[in-house]
């Protein structure tokens, strides 16, 4: 059985497939409707923190393909204190297709699925994002219509988001510049892990220096200075982290052609001005959209089968073959 946990856990080969399903996905959405490819289906989703794109992306996802998505609120769930994790999985795998879950610690993912009888997607944990990742490579590869050699810079807190980010690059073959201050830099382990990953082919550098971070580069990509579950370092950070700030004059060192990623919520004001966000090389919202299509390519692919996915993606390049 098959659980989406870190992008690292699936080949360059599959992830690509994935994409290319999203897409196929998506244009069929907006020209007819997906058909109920999951009818019958449930997913449970296990909430640890709030959210506003994890939840209705996956909720809609469902919906979209003729399923269903049932929300699971801390209270009600109360993963590891009401009762055990490995419990929780047993149950829940029991009632419902798949579980997604967005929780602080990344081992309780990792205990999430270790127990499932179903399979386990990673919503968001402190270590990583790998759904989030999933919508920034896609929208990447419909900006430039592949992903191989392009450079990615990551300027803020190297945080989950990066750490999947990375994962994406060594994937794909992507360049990936990471302008953090010191203490806030990805951890060494994280690094050596996505070098692994790509077998060489990631060409990865990490600076205290934003503008040399994004330098010719072809997309900028920002997060919040402070994530949940670290209010307490808020005032903190807000000292450190201003001249990491995505403003217009940061923007004028990347390629003319880059683009601007946040996965949001965004601070406006810190981490990211409005005229940035809000201006031409902006592409936050197609990328917020992009959770949906991106998260119902994966769970297509675990509860229906890669062989459904191969079906459209199929019919689509007929489609193509007829247009020229």
């Amino acid at each position: 059985m098959k659980h989406f946990l870190d992008l690292a856990d699936w080949t360059a080969a599959d992830l690509q497939f994935l994409l290319d399903a999203a897409r196929a996905l998506k244009e069929q959405h907006k020209r007819e409707g997906n058909p109920p490819l999951l009818a019958g289906k449930a997913l449970g989703m296990i909430f640890q923190k709030p959210s506003l794109r994890t939840r209705v992306s996956f909720e809609m996802a469902m919906q979209h393909v003729g399923g269903h998505a049932l929300y699971l609120s801390p209270q009600e769930i109360g993963l590891g204190k009401r009762e055990s994790i490995a419990d929780i999985a047993r149950v829940l795998g029991r009632y419902v297709d798949a579980i997604m879950a967005r929780t602080f610690e990344h081992e309780h993912i990792l205990e999430l699925a270790r127990w499932s009888p179903v399979p386990v997607i990673n919503g968001l944990t402190d270590y990583n994002h790998p759904c989030q990742a999933m919508a920034d490579l896609l929208t990447i590869y419909e900006e430039f219509g592949r992903l191989e050699g392009l450079h990615l810079a990551y300027v803020g807190d190297s945080n989950n988001v990066a750490n999947s980010l990375l994962m994406g690059a060594a994937q794909f073959g992507m360049k990936m510049s990471i302008g953090s201050p010191v203490g806030y830099q990805p951890k060494p382990a994280v690094l050596e892990k996505a070098r692994q990953l790509s077998r060489g082919r990631l060409q990865v550098t990490v600076t205290d220096d934003p503008v040399a971070a994004v330098t010719g580069a072809d997309v900028i990509y920002t997060d919040t200075w402070t994530s949940m579950g670290q209010e307490t370092e808020a005032e903190q950070r807000r000292a450190i982290f201003p001249p990491y700030q995505v403003n217009s004059a940061l923007l004028k060192h990347a390629a003319e052609h880059a683009i601007v990623l946040h996965c949001l919520p965004a601070h406006r004001g810190e981490e990211i001005t409005d005229e940035v966000a809000d201006g031409p090389q902006s592409r936050l919202f197609p990328q917020a959209e992009n959770r949906l299509h991106a998260q119902k390519a994966i769970l297509v692919y675990l509860l229906a089968g890669r062989e459904v996915l191969e079906d459209l993606t199929e019919k689509k390049g007929s489609k193509k073959d007829k247009k020229k």
